[in-house]
């Protein structure tokens, strides 16, 4: 049995190989190439993740996944969703486990984690207390077809495309291998402007979870990360409502949702020892520190030139069109 298992497996990972070959491709961010998989583009390895992923996972009605753009406040969102989810569980304590584990860690995602084939956490599904929480950067439409079809319940989170792109950039190049050279700004954002970015076009990504959000509001909250920073008591109550989880009058009165807010902080988690000095990953290693850098809104304006501003601009407003993201996503006058 086990070694038809793994006879099976790979016939898989030849097959996807096969398919990667025959992908179009561009010059990557942090790998040699990013290839054009079901309308955007990621690394080869996300590709075979993404294939299993789609393949296999059994997706549960109690499930919640938290999605998003890269670099959009992910981990933020990842930690306030564990806090308000599983609070019965880990009550604010000393011993809460976002103290002594990186948010992704705890709300793992599908691509990097679960289904990577230098991680390969399949074997973990099974255990995993419910409601189980996972994370993702794969675009609503190549999501496995079990969470579309099921209850799972999924919260998106988008921000200010100016900052997610410097966002972005500054990370890419903070992991990026020494042996390698830094990629240039310039360089990475005329690839951005065509939509060569991991999981990208960005645009294209938002507008499909936003189209659902519209089309299902009960399957999908659409979030972005600079409403949330302006009233996190809202939002965190919209998302615990949302998720079938609402906080009681006593909660409330008691300070619960301040308790989850100051715990889930990027002050708070910046600190940490974990964040400080961990690591995720067994192939690429990042470290934790990488994912917390200053949660700032409009820092973009500290790296663009007014060109690169205009013809970002007409993009987004040219490929948000007919939607009401064009002006919330490219907000000028919010760099402050």
């Amino acid at each position: 049995m086990e070694e038809k298992e793994v006879s099976e497996e790979n016939k898989r990972s030849h097959d996807c190989k096969e398919l990667i070959v025959s992908l179009p491709r561009e010059k990557g961010w942090i790998t040699p190439y990013l290839h054009l998989f079901q309308g955007f583009w990621y690394s080869s390895s996300e590709i075979q993740a993404i294939n299993t992923f789609q393949n296999h996972f059994q997706a549960k009605d109690n499930d919640i996944v938290v999605a998003s753009v890269p670099k959009s406040g992910t981990t933020w969102l990842k930690a306030l969703t564990f806090a308000i989810v599983k609070r019965q569980n880990f009550p604010i304590s000393e011993n809460h486990p976002l103290l002594v584990f990186n948010p992704h860690e705890l709300v793992p995602p599908f691509e990097f984690v679960i289904y990577d084939e230098t991680n390969w956490q399949v074997h973990e599904l099974p255990k995993m207390p419910e409601p189980r929480l996972f994370g993702t950067h794969v675009p609503f439409s190549s999501l496995a077809k079990s969470i579309k079809e099921t209850n799972t319940k999924i919260i998106y989170i988008c921000r200010n495309l100016f900052d997610t792109f410097i966002s972005t950039w500054v990370f890419v190049n903070r992991i990026m291998p020494e042996f390698l050279p830094a990629l240039p700004l310039e360089e990475a954002f005329e690839r951005y402007c065509k939509g060569i970015i991991g999981f990208g076009p960005s645009w294209n990504h938002i507008l499909g979870y936003w189209r659902e959000s519209i089309a299902r509001p009960d399957k999908v909250l659409f979030l972005k990360y600079e409403d949330v920073k302006e009233d996190v008591v809202f939002n965190v109550k919209k998302i615990a409502e949302f998720l079938g989880y609402p906080f009681t009058k006593e909660e409330e009165s008691n300070g619960v949702i301040e308790n989850i807010i100051k715990l889930c902080s990027f002050e708070h988690m910046k600190e940490l020892m974990v964040n400080k000095c961990g690591t995720m990953g067994k192939g690429r290693i990042v470290e934790n520190k990488y994912f917390f850098r200053k949660a700032e809104i409009g820092d973009w304006v500290n790296y663009f030139s007014p060109p690169m501003v205009e013809k970002l601009s007409k993009i987004i407003e040219e490929k948000l069109s007919g939607s009401d993201l064009s002006f919330r996503l490219c907000d000028l006058n919010n760099s402050t």
